[in-house]
């Protein structure tokens, strides 16, 4: 099955999911615990029937969803269709999903030589190298519990720093943050890269990446 591009996704007008870093995102607001268990049980069935899996994160007043398909390293059809099925199951179950609040965070390691210090973080993290998955700057938590690091190629010179986050939002939510952000002193640094991308930095210069899935496919 494809991999559907971002454009794609929009185009089918997923009310309440947003696309994240490979994979369809949306926060299911069921207000207490036992609703919430309800609803992964009528999503655990439907995923066993459709044989299409989800993750799941049950917390209690939330059911955060995450979909991919890790054949194609990206988003399919039948995460599409998984979708729908999920915002059904919430209809009938009377709550809401959103997609505002949902981010994910990974991590970025500024490096002349990434090969140099790639081994070094896969093995003190216990992460995988994504090498044989075709991204050869990159490793990730197998079990998905800790951000993914990749290594960005970067100069030597000093002083620089080395470590900055990288967050992404729906592209609704890139100007609420920004303006926020600014608000509490920090600056945009550089904004060249939107709508993909917007640098911004604390009071003391510390970096981060507001991220959003356009115009990168």
């Amino acid at each position: 099955m494809t991999k559907l591009t971002g454009q794609q996704i929009a185009g089918e007008a997923l009310d309440g999911w947003v696309l994240l870093l490979g994979g369809l995102h949306t926060r299911i607001r069921t207000g207490n615990f036992a609703t919430g268990l309800s609803v992964v049980d009528a999503i655990g069935a439907a995923a066993e029937e459709m044989d299409h899996h989800p993750d799941l994160d049950l917390r209690y007043t939330h059911v955060d969803v995450r979909l991919t398909s890790h054949d194609e390293r990206g988003v399919t059809e039948r995460d599409v269709r998984l979708a729908r099925t999920i915002s059904r199951i919430a209809a009938e179950t009377g709550v809401e999903l959103e997609s505002g609040s949902v981010s994910r965070m990974e991590l970025a390691l500024d490096t002349p030589s990434h090969k140099g210090v790639l081994p070094f973080w896969a093995a003190v993290l216990d992460m995988k190298d994504q090498a044989e998955n075709g991204v050869d700057n990159e490793v990730r938590d197998p079990h998905d519990a800790l951000p993914a690091i990749w290594f960005q190629r970067s100069g030597s010179e000093e002083p620089r720093q080395r470590w900055h986050l990288d967050v992404w939002v729906a592209p609704e939510q890139v100007r609420p943050r920004i303006d926020a952000a600014l608000a509490a002193g920090g600056t945009l640094v550089d904004d060249e890269g939107a709508p993909s991308f917007w640098v911004l930095a604390d009071p003391e210069g510390n970096r981060i990446c507001l991220c959003t899935w356009q115009e990168r496919d």
